[in-house]
């Protein structure tokens, strides 16, 4: 199977396009480099590149007969989504449209698409499955639930077969640290739990007066690994059955941040140390998925996703860090 990775030079990309060349799949990633990295594309060929370039999709759509898309290349900043809607809207938006458009006009009929927990907004219960309402509460996570909406329509008009993934919180390393989460500027909690770790200054905690076990707000961390091994059964799935679906990724288990710092420090050997600062607007108290979808349907098992794993992982990669 041929396969198109847009955005495959970033995070979660990148250790999908690995996973998926190690199963026999041949890759071409497509990406502009904007937050991605070339050091991080070790298997398949780089096309260096816009997915929202149609002269440039037709071009590579014509001449590489794929069987599949894989598509990654979404802005992901919660906070930066709300500053500048329209960033968002014209990329995990417009551009997407036009992706979409380039894949029906030269007949290329699958994609797996990621999406994000996001779609739901604030809980209504937890664990969340699938069936949850979705509720967006930021740009990003409407752009996210517009992407799906497209997948469905074009699915129907034009019988586009697609796989959603709803990701809760993506985190870890490759366990060979070849490649990982390397991002000019980090916002994701794991990360900068070990930086504190490293450095000694401070985390902010925001918030410790939730309704949880310790008053700290709880998230659901799930493997790049596992994600990557999800995206492959998605693959199988959507050139077996067809149709329209969408599945959680997450573990369905729950840390609070102060778990997850306390933990931190058994896995690096270093205290974390940090303050508490005011909660952050829009903050839920707890986010939980319901992987039961995934696990029953794709035959998914997130096995890497216990959360010492994920901080080893992580940790062997903030320590060696290669791009």
């Amino acid at each position: 199977m041929k396969v198109l990775i847009t955005g495959g030079a970033g995070y979660i990309g990148s250790h999908c396009n690995r996973y998926l060349a190690a199963q026999g799949a041949e890759t071409v990633v497509l990406d502009d480099l904007s937050s991605g990295h070339a050091e991080a594309v070790l298997a398949g060929r780089l096309v260096r590149g816009d997915f929202g370039d149609r002269a440039l999709l037709d071009s590579l759509l014509a001449a590489e007969r794929f069987d599949a898309v894989m598509h990654f290349a979404g802005f992901i900043d919660v906070a930066e989504s709300v500053a500048e809607p329209a960033k968002y809207y014209d990329n995990n938006v417009v551009k997407m449209k036009t992706l979409l458009d380039a894949m029906v006009a030269h007949d290329v009929r699958r994609i797996v698409f990621s999406s994000s927990a996001a779609v739901y907004g604030e809980p209504s219960y937890v664990p969340m499955d699938e069936a949850h309402p979705t509720a967006p509460i930021n740009p990003y996570g409407t752009s996210k639930r517009i992407g799906e909406q497209m997948l469905a329509d074009y699915g129907r008009a034009y019988g586009l077969a697609s796989c959603s993934f709803r990701y809760f919180n993506a985190a870890g390393d490759a366990p060979d640290g070849a490649i990982g989460e390397a991002r000019a500027v980090e916002h994701h909690l794991i990360p900068l739990v070990l930086r504190a770790a490293l450095s000694g200054k401070p985390l902010k905690v925001f918030g410790n007066d939730y309704d949880t076990r310790d008053g700290s707000c709880v998230r659901d961390y799930v493997h790049v690994e596992d994600l990557a091994a999800a995206h492959y059964l998605g693959l199988r799935y959507v050139a077996e059955q067809g149709g329209t679906s969408c599945f959680n990724l997450g573990s369905s288990e729950g840390a609070t941040v102060l778990e997850l710092i306390a933990e931190a420090g058994r896995v690096t050997g270093h205290p974390v140390p940090y303050e508490v600062a005011a909660r952050r607007p829009g903050d839920p108290a707890s986010l939980i998925a319901s992987n039961e979808k995934a696990r029953k349907v794709l035959g998914w098992e997130p096995v890497r996703s216990e959360l010492p794993v994920i901080l080893r992982d992580a940790w062997n990669w903030e320590q060696h860090r290669r791009f």
